[in-house]
């Protein structure tokens, strides 16, 4: 049993890590209106080649200086050529589908729906791993599905096209997130990181070549979107997730970084004047409560699988 002393020391640093996934909350939140706006200016692929191969290049010297000091890698090559490739063909869909809803929806939609990847996530495990999970989670799915229907429609029998692609994306970034808590067990999380970044950027650039007109002016108005979203949200956001979760129980973590779909609806509120009706509210407030729902068995330690969010916007 823990010292009492112990217990106080530790109370510092959990304190710090809480605050630091509450500020990735923040800027992951922030980012969907940064997306938002950069969405009716700049392509759908232009815009995601250019911010996550920003981000590789920002992390990139942080992965090499962690090769210099242990430079024994556990894994081969062909492994981490063949994890980082299928992490940044999921990474690559995931971030083409939202960025393409973000031009018909609003980021305050695009925060919540992109939030219930993390409903998907035990479903998958269930259907498709054979992996039980409880009963709340079933509920979870339900709560999340009427929640949705109350955001996108406000009651109405018609879905927004723009929330359609953004659900499409939570299901990418479900899988994503699957494979990632498979892949840092094996392989270096710093490199896996600059890989799945490289992967997924040069994907969108060939696709912003082929299918995209490459005009300057839009990409010079939206300079600013390109790197925050791709040195503040991907690079720091992703650095102070690591940090805080080291530190953080992962009850904590669930609850902080669902705060993520709060954020975007509170940038959209404040930048651009987004506006939700009651029927709207309700449904978000049905959302985020099956979001945390979800995140039951690690609440109460109960023996499910699992996975916090890793960075993606």
């Amino acid at each position: 049993m823990s010292s009492p002393t112990a217990a106080v020391s530790k109370k510092p640093a959990r304190l710090k890590a809480d605050l630091a996934l509450l500020t990735t909350s923040l800027i992951w939140g922030s980012a969907f209106v940064a997306q938002r706006l950069a969405a009716l200016q700049v392509g759908v692929f232009l815009f995601n080649g250019l911010r996550f191969l920003l981000a590789a290049l920002v992390l990139f010297p942080f992965a090499w200086w962690a090769r210099r000091s242990k430079p024994t890698a556990a894994y081969s090559r062909k492994e981490y050529l063949v994890g980082t490739a299928a992490a940044g063909l999921l990474l690559f869909g995931g971030s083409a589908l939202q960025q393409a809803g973000l031009v018909f929806t609003t980021a305050s939609n695009a925060g919540f729906i992109t939030g219930l990847y993390v409903v998907f996530i035990p479903i998958f495990m269930a259907v498709l791993w054979r992996q039980r999970q409880p009963p709340a989670i079933w509920g979870a799915a339900g709560m999340a599905a009427l929640g949705l229907y109350l955001l996108s429609t406000g009651g109405a029998i018609r879905f927004n096209p723009g929330d359609l692609l953004v659900l499409a994306s939570a299901v990418f970034w479900a899988f994503h997130v699957i494979l990632i808590g498979f892949l840092v067990q094996r392989l270096d999380v710093l490199h896996l990181a600059v890989g799945q970044y490289l992967v997924c950027g040069l994907l969108n650039m060939l696709c912003g070549l082929l299918f995209e007109p490459w005009t300057a002016m839009p990409v010079a108005g939206a300079w600013w979107a390109v790197i925050y979203t791709g040195v503040v949200s991907v690079g720091l956001g992703y650095t102070l997730q690591v940090i805080g979760q080291r530190q953080a129980p992962p009850a904590d973590a669930a609850i902080l970084l669902s705060m993520e779909a709060v954020f975007a609806a509170l940038f959209g509120w404040w930048l651009l004047g987004e506006q939700l009706n009651p029927v709207q509210l309700l449904g978000c407030g049905i959302m985020l409560a099956g979001m945390l729902l979800s995140q039951y068995p690690v609440f109460f330690n109960k023996s499910a699988s699992s996975f916090s969010p890793e960075g993606r916007t």
